[in-house]
């Protein structure tokens, strides 16, 4: 039996004489899928009465319901019972890491949901263990069970070096070395560095210009509308941060293509709902607009996949039809693959979903090979699922720091103005607040610390640790209105850099989670009265687990039920988002206070 992926459909100049012979009726499909409609993602319409012939892993023909068994043909038939066909869903663009997960287990949630392409930027694996990080998640992606195509990570750094460490350091030179290695890299991924762009940095400009070289697309991540025309100008054609109707519209307006991001509405991440409305309300015509995922927790990646945002769309006012076409062709059309994937076009790959008249997908079709069926995976993805990519041992060796770490700053002696990082929701964006701060005294400095954040409202610690073994760098800061009652969390998924980030009311709780998660090498945890309330282990790259999807995210769920216990009103996501220093206002990262979008440092007191 050949292998579950991609290499197992043959490319189309190998069989188009098979396929020409079971469109005319000569020879014998492999397999009909009968008696359904179908979506066609081309005329966004749905024909009634029609069945599907599949031959060498792709669609020989789409004929009226009925007409194999009319030509005598015996081949095996599966009954869709007046199910929807549409074609398998195109992600076009999320972030493996960010599910914590590998890319042969997100497989798994993927096909479920019916998506059987994704488009993936893995800058955090590469942030830590640089290319060859992105080297063996493409090993990963090559076996895993799915259609995985990279957006070569384009901004790592994030930042330059001296306002953050990282792990990797992606030059020009770099990244045109991937490109030229691996066919698999068919895109620059989210250009995180949009004001560096914007105002013309050299090694921003070097990057792009080693994709526009090869002809491939650049994608975009950009923040604020009077950034929109520099960065088109630079050559990003499309971007998955339209947070309302007023920077979508201008972003299509550019000529860029937007990527409509759906998340669980309880996060940061659901944008589509006011993005859309450049569709709904400003009649932007939708040819140009896909919808994404972007990041998912593990759990969240069973609830809300590409399929809920497709729905979502729906829900705001779209066509079904339509809605379908921006999570499949449209996003095939955008990397020029709509030959390939997309749409249930003769001789396309046969990646295919069964809908019910919800459009929930029931069953899945990936390469012509039954691997969902009923809501669950089938035997022949189970085996596929059992036999994942083993990453190297370096993969788990990449949490580096002391013992003796310094995880709270000394107390001032005197009255200062603290600059300050303020939450406030969604919680993407964090605010500069200028604090008056005015120590207390106290009989250690643990409990003179105490009394202080005390006397000064919702403030706890906010400490990032360099983890990579390169200089041992820590930086300290306040965050408020976190909502954390007591004790400590971390992560060593604190990006873009992916060094540790510990944010607790008091150090010996904070040292219990910093001291977990260098054990772990790599995780997510919640600490009160120095005990381990919650750990999700990611011993790869302090990123990922090496477990199945479905373990994962049960660890996931209770991680956030503690995590909510706890106080904090900003999910763990969004917590790893507070070393970003791209983001507005202010950022932690182990260089210190970054102020956005000026990019400098300032003192935590002054």
């Amino acid at each position: 039996m050949s292998s579950l992926n991609r290499f197992s459909v043959a490319p189309l100049y190998t069989v188009t004489r098979r396929l020409a012979a079971v469109a005319m009726g000569s020879e014998a499909p492999e397999l009909v899928l009968t008696g359904a409609r179908v979506l066609s993602t081309y005329t966004e319409r749905i024909h009634e009465g029609k069945e599907v012939w599949l031959a060498a892993g792709r669609i020989a023909a789409v004929k009226p319901a009925g007409e194999s068994k009319r030509l005598g043909h015996t081949a095996p038939t599966y009954d869709c019972a007046g199910g929807i066909l549409a074609p398998g869903l195109v992600d076009p663009h999320i972030h493996i890491e960010s599910s914590m997960i590998t890319a042969c287990a997100y497989a798994e949630a993927a096909l479920l949901n019916g998506t059987t392409t994704i488009f993936c930027d893995s800058h955090e694996i590469g942030n830590v263990c640089d290319v060859a990080g992105v080297e063996w998640m493409l090993e990963d992606a090559r076996q895993a069970p799915l259609n995985i195509f990279l957006t070569l990570p384009s901004t790592i750094p994030a930042t330059n070096a001296t306002l953050e460490t990282a792990g990797g350091d992606f030059t020009p030179e770099k990244v045109a070395g991937v490109f030229d290695r691996w066919p698999e890299a068919v895109a620059l991924g989210e250009k995180m560095d949009f004001v560096p762009v914007a105002l013309g940095d050299p090694r921003s400009h070097g990057v792009i210009a080693e994709a526009l070289k090869r002809g491939r697309p650049v994608c975009g991540h950009i923040y604020g509308r009077e950034f929109v025309a520099a960065c088109a100008a630079s050559g990003v054609t499309d971007t998955h941060e339209s947070i309302d109707r007023e920077i979508a519209n201008d972003f299509l307006e550019a000529g860029l293509w937007i990527f409509l991001r759906g998340g669980n509405p309880k996060t940061p991440w659901h944008s589509l709902p006011l993005a859309i409305k450049a569709v709904t309300e400003l009649g932007a015509n939708p040819k140009r607009v896909c919808v994404c995922t972007d990041d998912r927790d593990a759990d969240d990646l069973f609830l809300f996949g590409q399929d809920w945002v497709v729905r979502e769309a729906v829900r705001a006012g779209l066509k079904p039809v339509t809605a379908w076409s921006m999570g499949s062709l449209h996003p095939a059309t955008r990397y020029a693959m709509d030959g390939e994937i997309g749409a249930l076009g003769h001789s396309r790959r046969a990646d295919i979903v069964l809908l019910n008249d919800a459009l929930e997908p029931q069953c899945t079709w990936y390469g012509g090979e039954l691997v969902v069926e009923h809501r669950r995976v089938t035997p022949r993805l189970e085996a596929a699922l059992a036999k994942p990519y083993r990453y190297p041992a370096a993969a788990y060796r990449t949490v580096h720091f002391a013992d003796d770490v310094k995880l709270v700053p000394d107390l001032p002696k005197s009255p200062v103005t603290a600059n300050v990082l303020r939450v406030a929701l969604p919680g993407i964006i964090t605010f500069h607040d200028r604090v008056p701060f005015t120590p207390v005294t106290g009989p250690t400095a643990e409990s003179a610390w105490a009394a202080t954040l005390a006397a000064h409202g919702d403030l706890c610690f906010l400490t990032v640790i360099e983890r990579h073994g390169k200089n041992g760098g820590v930086g300290h800061g306040l965050l408020k209105d976190f909502g954390l009652k007591a004790g400590a969390v971390a992560s060593t998924v604190g990006h873009d850099a992916h060094n540790l980030l510990v944010a607790g009311t008091n150090v010996a709780d904070m040292r219990v989670a910093v001291n977990a998660l260098k054990k772990s090498q790599g995780g997510v945890c919640v600490v009160r009265d120095g005990k381990i309330l919650a750990l999700v282990e990611l011993p790869i790259a302090g990123l990922l687990s090496d477990r199945r999807a479905t373990v994962v995210a049960r660890e996931s769920e209770k991680l956030k039920q503690v995590w909510v216990e706890a106080g904090c009103v900003l999910p763990y996501m969004g917590f790893n988002l507070l070393p970003l220093s791209v983001i507005p206002e202010i950022r932690l990262t182990d260089k210190g206070l970054v102020l956005v979008p000026s990019m400098t440092l300032v003192p935590l007191f002054e």
